[in-house]
C-alpha cells in the first residue's frame, strides 16, 4: 500500500472537470471507483463520486475527503460508461447525467417511511366470536375488530384509528389479548402483507413462441450482446415468452430488467410475475417516494432482488450481472424524457446498456416504432414475429364508421352502430371499453358575440371545462378559473358557448342513454391519488362495471378478458397535427386500443368513429396491417428526409420577451447553418406548437442530418464563443418524439 492515495471526484455542482482530493488512511481500504463522498469546496461541503484513484495528484496539496457516504460504489462500471456516452450524445454535462441516474433518495440516503399494519390474529369466525364480549365492555376495541372483519388483509394503523374513532391504546389492548397483530411496514410501496399469489406454471408454447424463445435464450446463455425485436400482434403471447426467457436468465444467475411504459402496466406485470417467480421483485416508478427508491435501490445493488420491473428511470437500476433487458411496448412515447436534460430514450439506453453488459435486449410491441422496425429490416436487430393469437382468441372484427354521415342523420356523439353494440354486449354480460384521448367535459368555451375562445392567461391554450368542478382548466400549466359571466375579450355578457368533447361528457352521456349500465371513467382526473388507477382497473376486471371510458391509459397492454367491444370515439383527432410522427402515433394508438377487445373466449369487435374513413392510416390500423403502414409511412419519411432516414435535434429557445426569444432563435439557426456540412438541413426558426407556456415564449429550430454527434459537438463549439442573452434559455431535445408541441 502506498503512503498516500488520491481520488478524482466529480461533484454534483456544475463544475465541468473532476477535482483531486487526498484519501484519508482510515477509508483507504473501503473507497473505490464509484464511491459517494463528501468533500470540502470553497468553505463549504459538497458531494460527489469517485471516478478514479491514483498514487499521484495533479494538485500540490489536495484537501482530504471529508467522509465516505456509501458502502461500495453507488454507480456500477457499466452505468458509468453509459453516463459518459449519454453526456456526449445528449449534450448534457456528465454531473447532470449522473444526477439523473442516481435518485434523490440515493444521493441523500433517505430512509423509507414506516408505519404499523394491523392484521387479524385469528380466523374470521373465531374473531367474530371472541369480540362479542367487547361490545359492552370495550366499545372502541369492538369497533376496531368490526372494521378489521370487513377487510381482506388488514389496514394501516392510522387508517384503522380514523375509521374506528379509537385510540392507539385500544389496538394495543387487542394485541395483548391475541386478537390482532401489528407489523412495521413501508408505507410508500404497495402493501402486500398476507397477499396470496397462486403459483402459475409456464404455459405450453406454440411453435412460433418456441422459436421466439430460442432466439432470445441462445445469446443469453452465451452472454452475447444481441437485440431482438419481438413483433407480435396483440394477444399473441409475448408476455409468456418474456417470462420463460426470464426464468432461464435467473437459472443462469443473471439479473433481469423489464421496462413497462405505464404504472398501470407495472401493477399488472407485478401480479403476473409474483404468481410465476419465487425470486423477489423490485418495482420502480415515478410515484415512489425518495425513501422507497433508496431502499429498493440498495436491495437491487445487493442482489436481494434480481428482477427489476419499472418505468423509464428503471433503466438506471444498479443490477449486478445484468443478462436480460426487456422493453415492453417499445414504441411508447413515455420512454422518452422530454421535459429536462438529458432527453434520453429508455429504449435506446436499454440497447446501449445491453452492449456494455453483454446482455440480450428484447424490444416487444404489436406496433413497433418505425426506427426499430427499420433497424430490424436492415439486420441491425433480429426480427422475431408472432402473428397468431392464443388458443380460441381471434383478432377482433373492426368497423369504420363515417361520422360525417352520422352527423347528417342527426346522430350526436355516438354512432347508431356503437349504441346498438353497447346495448347488445351489456345484455350478454360482456364489457365495453370506450376510448377518447381528451379529458374534461367540453374542450373550449367561446364568446357568442366576438367568438373569442377563453384561453389561459399564461399559455396559448384554450381552457377546458370540467363540469364536476364547474371550472375551466389549462391542461398545460394548471391555471383555472370559474366560467366567466362576461367575455374577457369584449366584456359582453352570456359568454359561454361550449363545444368539444372530453371523457367526462362521454361518461355523462352514456349514463343518460344507458342508466342501468355501471359506467366508470379512467383519466388523469379520476386517478390523481395513489392507487386510484389500480382500484378502477380492479373494479372493472372483477365485473363491478359494465363500461369503462378512458384516455390512453386504458389503451396499453391491459388484459380484460370480458371486454368484447372497444369503441374509439374520435380516432383521427391528431392526424392533422403538423408533426412527422402524427400518422405513426394514430396507427399505434388505434391498434393498441383495438387489441383490448376479444382477449378472452368470446370474439371481439371494434368500432372506429372517424371523419376520414378512407385515410390510409385509419384503414391500415383497422386491418392491423403494420407492414402496409410501414411501407407507406417509411416511403413518405424517406422522401422528406425524416427518421429513420435521418437524425433530428430540436432546439427550443424560451423566455419572457417574445421578440428577444425569436431573434435569438434566428441567430442560432444562422450560426448552425453556416458551420454544418451540406448533408445537414436547418429548418426555419418558428414558434413551437404551443408558443407560450407558463408565461414563457417558445421558439424552435430543427436540425436534420446523418449524425447526432456532429450537431451536439458543434453546439459545444458555439457555446465557447457565443452566449445566450440574459433571460433566454436553450433546451436541446435529441431524437425528439414530437416536432410540434
Amino acid at each position: 500500500m502506498s503512503s498516500q492515495q488520491y481520488a478524482q471526484v466529480l461533484l454534483e455542482l456544475s463544475i465541468r472537470k473532476p477535482l483531486d482530493y487526498a484519501v484519508p488512511h482510515e477509508i483507504a481500504q473501503e473507497i473505490c471507483i464509484g464511491s459517494w463522498v463528501e468533500v470540502p469546496l470553497r468553505n463549504r461541503i459538497s458531494r460527489g463520486y469517485v471516478i478514479a484513484l491514483s498514487d499521484t495528484s495533479s494538485v500540490e496539496k489536495p484537501l482530504p475527503i471529508k467522509r465516505l457516504l456509501s458502502e461500495g460504489p453507488v454507480i456500477t462500471e457499466d452505468l458509468f460508461q453509459l453516463a459518459l456516452w449519454m453526456a456526449t450524445y445528449y449534450a448534457t454535462p456528465i454531473e447532470k447525467v449522473i444526477k439523473t441516474m442516481l435518485p434523490t433518495g440515493v444521493r441523500k440516503a433517505v430512509q423509507p417511511k414506516r408505519q404499523y399494519f394491523v392484521k387479524r390474529a385469528k380466523t374470521r369466525s373465531d374473531l367474530a366470536r371472541d369480540y362479542q364480549p367487547l361490545i359492552q365492555k370495550a366499545p372502541q376495541q369492538a369497533k376496531a375488530i368490526e372494521i378489521l372483519l370487513q377487510t381482506r388483509r388488514g389496514m394501516l394503523l392510522s387508517e384503522l384509528l380514523e375509521k374506528a374513532s379509537c385510540h392507539a391504546s385500544s389496538i394495543t389492548a387487542l394485541q395483548e389479548k391475541g386478537l390482532v397483530s401489528l407489523e412495521m411496514v413501508r408505507t410508500d410501496q404497495p402493501i402486500v402483507i398476507g397477499e396470496k399469489y397462486f403459483r402459475s406454471a409456464p404455459k405450453k408454447l406454440r411453435q412460433e413462441q418456441k422459436r421466439a424463445l430460442l432466439s432470445i435464450t441462445k445469446p443469453l446463455s452465451k452472454s452475447l450482446f444481441s437485440v431482438k425485436l419481438l413483433f407480435g400482434v396483440t394477444g399473441s403471447g409475448k408476455t409468456e415468452v418474456y417470462m420463460q426467457a426470464i426464468e432461464q436468465a435467473l437459472d443462469q444467475g443473471k439479473g433481469v430488467l423489464m421496462l413497462v411504459p405505464e404504472i398501470a402496466l407495472t401493477n399488472q406485470t407485478i401480479s403476473r410475475f409474483k404468481s410465476r417467480f419465487e425470486a423477489p421483485l423490485a418495482v420502480l416508478h415515478h410515484r415512489l417516494s425518495d425513501g422507497e427508491r433508496f431502499a429498493t435501490w440498495n436491495e437491487i445493488r445487493s442482489q436481494k432482488k434480481r428482477i427489476v420491473i419499472g418505468a423509464r428511470s428503471a433503466i438506471f437500476s444498479p443490477i449486478p450481472n445484468l443478462g436480460l433487458i426487456i422493453v415492453d411496448e417499445e414504441h411508447e412515447q413515455s420512454y422518452k424524457q422530454t421535459d429536462e436534460s438529458p432527453t434520453y430514450s429508455a429504449r435506446d439506453l436499454a440497447i446501449m446498456r445491453g452492449k456494455l453488459c453483454n446482455a440480450t435486449v428484447v424490444l416487444g410491441s404489436a406496433t413497433p416504432s418505425l426506427e426499430s422496425y427499420f433497424n430490424a429490416k436492415s439486420n441491425k436487430y433480429e426480427l422475431i414475429t408472432l402473428f397468431e393469437r392464443g388458443e380460441s382468441i381471434t383478432l377482433p372484427k373492426v368497423h369504420i364508421v363515417d361520422m360525417q354521415r352520422e352527423r347528417e342523420k342527426k346522430q350526436g356523439l355516438f354512432s347508431e352502430l356503437l349504441l346498438e353494440r353497447i346495448a347488445d354486449r351489456a345484455s350478454k354480460g360482456e364489457q365495453t371499453l370506450l376510448f377518447l384521448n381528451r379529458r374534461g367535459y367540453h374542450t373550449t368555451c367561446t364568446c357568442e358575440k366576438c367568438h373569442e375562445v377563453v384561453s389561459c392567461r399564461h399559455c396559448d391554450s384554450a381552457l377546458t371545462f370540467h363540469r364536476s368542478q364547474n371550472m375551466l382548466f389549462c391542461h398545460l400549466c394548471g391555471y383555472s378559473l370559474p366560467p366567466p359571466n362576461t367575455c374577457p375579450a369584449c366584456n359582453a355578457h352570456a359568454v359561454a358557448r361550449y363545444s368539444g368533447v372530453g371523457t367526462e361528457k362521454v361518461e355523462a352521456a352514456l349514463r343518460a342513454i344507458f342508466p342501468n349500465l355501471r359506467t366508470i371513467r379512467a383519466d388523469a382526473d379520476t386517478t390523481r391519488h395513489k392507487g386510484s388507477l389500480e382500484k378502477i382497473f380492479n373494479a372493472f376486471r372483477t365485473g363491478k362495471a359494465d363500461l369503462m371510458v378512458g384516455t390512453q391509459m386504458i389503451a396499453k397492454g391491459l388484459h380484460f378478458p370480458d371486454v368484447t367491444l372497444v369503441g374509439v370515439i374520435n380516432c383521427d383527432a391528431t392526424l392533422q397535427i403538423p408533426d412527422f410522427r402524427a400518422q405513426e402515433s394514430v396507427f399505434q394508438l388505434i391498434t393498441q386500443v383495438s387489441g383490448r377487445a376479444g382477449r378472452g373466449y368470446a370474439p371481439g369487435e371494434v368500432i372506429l368513429q372517424t371523419f376520414h374513413p378512407s385515410h390510409p392510416t385509419i384503414k391500415a390500423a383497422a386491418e392491423q396491417d403494420y407492414p402496409a403502414f410501414f411501407n407507406d409511412e417509411s416511403s413518405t419519411r424517406e422522401t422528406f428526409g425524416f427518421p429513420p432516414f435521418s437524425r433530428i435535434v430540436r432546439f427550443i429557445f424560451s423566455g419572457i420577451d417574445e421578440k428577444l426569444v425569436a431573434t435569438t432563435t434566428h441567430k442560432w439557426k444562422e450560426l448552425l447553418q453556416k458551420r454544418l456540412p451540406p448533408s445537414f438541413f436547418c429548418h426555419p426558426a418558428l414558434p413551437c406548437g404551443h408558443a407560450k407556456i407558463q408565461d414563457r415564449w417558445r421558439y424552435q429550430c430543427l436540425i436534420r442530418g446523418p449524425s447526432i454527434t456532429t450537431i451536439t459537438n458543434l453546439i459545444e463549439e458555439i457555446d465557447r464563443s457565443e452566449r445566450l442573452p440574459h433571460g433566454v434559455y436553450r433546451f436541446c431535445d435529441v431524437d425528439p418524439i414530437s416536432t410540434f408541441f
